[in-house]
């Protein structure tokens, strides 16, 4: 009887202890967290970001244009099948002629001044080409393929600022978490001031408001570090949203904040690079190509057309018998006047083309103007880099000396505060250095046209 209960339970608790187990498993990899670095998140972004499939799908509808502009060049071949049932005279003895039931009887005058209701289902087939138009079709297909052109470009440079808004996100949340970790050291290093004055109080070498003003400064610390939680809970929902994702998806942040390296190249190297590669620039000349090939399209207007066509048709009455028949011809045809309207149509063609070049000239100078301004902030920053280090070093060794020389009593409660705050607002000065000399570089990058999937 004892072996017939302890089996069952024995069965039961290993079934809960693998289910335990099994369960403890699935939670750890729930709460794996993937590593993202710099380029995958700016790689995330060009995938997911809601925006660059705006902008692709703009690109599929200039690409349609082109193959309709092309249509222009070819034949045009048109099946259509009618049905008619009439008592007019015309009508009514032309459909008897198409269907080839004419008979002497039909020209009695009586039935042709009023003939009995006649039906006619007619299948035609109609070909036609443009064989020459002036070179309007040619033109317009041209124009279509340096608007898609232009239209690519644009695709492009969205993809560069969905890229830069990325980075952007990413170092703003390197920053976010490093003011964070410096809050958490400074707390650490005041809670270990605070049990020295405690210590020093204790033994009847401080006043009381010492171990306050410690006690002070560390509430302080923990609301700072409240605020700077929440920061980094900010900058990864913005992280999230520039790269097209769940605001709730988390992950660890793998490129070192500290990566950062001197710029390539001086400014008239950028300028050159700026107004040679930004895609922006490059829609821009593929918009007066497109425009010249309008004025020469409009110009079409004035040349003779020559179009070639042909049909085939066959007429029945009932569909018990059919009669067939064929024409083929060609038109010729010259415009000798349209009220100016195809002259007008040039003049606004050119006057499109003219505000484009201006267009194009005040984007050269937008160009200059943001390159020079990102290089300058670029070198600033790294200048700032050096002088926050040198800053940072300076408040570190502060920071012990003071802290020595607290612990010696020649130094009150006041000065030991002071050199926490200058080496807190060092190290944040240090971070804040180093983030500001990465966007300045991710801007040069986009105001210069190359900024990628591989930017570092």
């Amino acid at each position: 009887m004892t072996q017939i209960t302890m089996k069952p339970m024995w069965v039961f608790m290993s079934a809960m202890l693998i289910l335990s187990f099994s369960g403890r498993l699935l939670a750890q990899e729930t709460q794996t967290v993937r590593e993202l670095t710099l380029p995958a998140a700016i790689g995330t972004a060009l995938t997911h970001n809601p925006q660059i499939t705006a902008v692709k799908e703009g690109l599929a509808a200039a690409q349609a244009q082109i193959t309709t502009a092309q249509a222009g060049l070819f034949p045009r071949l048109d099946l259509s099948e009618s049905a008619s049932r009439t008592t007019n005279p015309m009508w009514a003895f032309g459909n008897k002629l198409n269907q080839g039931e004419i008979a002497q009887s039909d020209f009695a005058p009586d039935k042709l001044n009023d003939p009995d209701p006649i039906n006619n289902y007619a299948t035609t087939l109609n070909a036609s080409w443009q064989v020459f138009d002036g070179g309007n079709a040619w033109h317009g297909w041209q124009a279509a393929k340096s608007q898609a052109a232009a239209v690519a470009e644009g695709v492009t440079r969205t993809e560069q600022q969905v890229a830069a808004r990325a980075a952007q996100a990413y170092v703003g949340m390197l920053l976010a978490k490093e003011n964070l970790r410096v809050i958490e050291q400074s707390l650490e290093t005041a809670r270990a001031h605070r049990k020295l004055v405690a210590s020093r109080y204790k033994g009847g070498f401080v006043v009381k408001s010492d171990l306050l003003r410690a006690q002070v400064r560390i509430a302080e610390l923990d609301q700072s570090r409240l605020q700077a939680a929440n920061a980094v809970d900010v900058a990864a929902a913005n992280l999230n949203a520039a790269m097209g994702l769940p605001l709730d998806t988390t992950f660890n942040l793998a490129t070192p904040f500290s990566n950062c390296r001197p710029l390539d190249g001086n400014f008239e190297a950028w300028r050159r690079q700026a107004l040679e590669k930004r895609p922006d620039m490059v829609a821009m000349e593929h918009r007066q190509t497109a425009a010249e090939k309008q004025i020469k399209q409009a110009q079409s207007g004035h040349l003779p057309h020559l179009q070639l066509h042909s049909a085939y048709e066959i007429d029945s009455e009932d569909f018990t018998g059919s009669h067939d028949n064929w024409t083929v011809g060609a038109v010729v045809s010259l415009n000798l006047f349209a009220g100016k309207q195809i002259s007008s149509q040039v003049a606004a063609t050119k006057a499109a083309l003219r505000q484009l070049t201006a267009q194009r000239e005040g984007l050269a100078q937008q160009i200059q103007v943001e390159t020079w301004a990102a290089f300058l902030r670029a070198q600033s920053a790294w200048q700032q880099i050096q002088v926050a280090n040198s800053a940072l070093d300076q408040a570190e060794e502060g920071l012990r000396i003071v802290g020595n020389r607290y612990k010696s009593g020649l130094l009150t409660i006041v000065s030991l505060l002071d050199a926490e705050v200058a080496d807190q607002e060092a190290r944040m000065r240090h971070f804040k250095a180093m983030h500001d000399y990465k966007v300045a570089r991710i801007q040069l990058a986009l105001a210069a046209g190359v900024i990628d999937a591989a930017f570092q």
